[in-house]
C-alpha cells in the first residue's frame, strides 16, 4: 500500500512549472532524472502548493494553478525603486557587465540586509530595480507526477528537510525562494 502525501513524509515529484498567463511558458522543470524532494509540512513551500498535493500517492498526477495571492503575491509598485548608481560600486567602481536591463543583482541596504532585484532600466545617475519576487503577479501552473512518498527519518524530522542517502544536506526548493 502506498503512503499518502502528508506531514512527516518525504515527497519526490517531477513537474513542470508554467506561466499560466503567457501561454504556458516553461519557467522550471524538475524531471524524473532530477526530481524535487521535500519534507511535507515544514512551512518552507507555498502552503497552496502543498495543499494540492495532500493525499496523493506515488503514481498520481497533478495539474493545478496557483493565483498570485496563493503564490508570491501581486507585483507591489513600492518594491520597484530608483537606486543611485553609486550603490552598485564594488571596490570603488561599477563592474562593466552589471548594469544591464534584465540582470538580477543583489544590493545591501543600510541595515546590512541583502535584497535581490531585477534591473528594469537605467539613466546616467539611477537604476530602476524591481525587488518583487521574480514570480510575483503570475498565475503559476504546476503539472507533474508524484514519484515516491516515504516516511521521514528522525534526522530529517529534526533538521526539517530532506537528507540524501549520502547524508549531505542539499537545500530544499523552498530555501531558494
Amino acid at each position: 500500500m502506498s503512503l499518502p502525501v502528508e506531514e512527516h513524509h518525504i515527497i519526490t515529484i517531477a513537474y513542470d512549472l508554467l506561466d499560466a498567463d503567457k501561454g504556458g511558458e516553461l519557467l522550471e522543470r524538475m524531471d524524473a532524472n532530477y526530481p524535487f524532494y521535500f519534507l511535507y509540512g515544514t512551512g518552507k513551500l507555498l502552503p497552496a502548493f502543498e495543499d494540492h498535493l495532500c493525499g496523493l500517492t506515488a503514481g498520481d498526477t497533478f495539474d493545478f494553478t496557483l493565483s498570485p495571492k496563493q503564490a508570491y503575491g501581486p507585483v507591489e509598485q513600492g518594491n520597484i525603486i530608483d537606486v543611485t548608481k553609486e550603490a552598485f560600486k564594488i571596490a570603488g567602481s561599477i563592474p562593466a557587465n552589471m548594469i544591464i536591463e534584465g540582470n538580477y543583482v543583489q544590493l545591501t541596504d543600510d541595515l546590512g540586509d541583502t535584497h535581490s532585484g531585477k534591473i528594469l532600466s537605467f539613466t546616467d545617475t539611477h537604476v530602476k530595480v524591481d525587488f518583487n519576487h521574480s514570480m510575483a503577479g503570475k498565475n503559476l501552473r504546476f503539472k507533474g507526477v508524484v514519484l515516491n512518498v516515504r516516511k521521514a527519518t528522525i534526522d530529517e524530522l529534526v533538521r526539517k528537510h530532506y537528507i540524501q542517502e549520502d547524508g549531505i544536506h542539499r537545500p530544499d526548493f523552498g530555501e531558494f525562494l
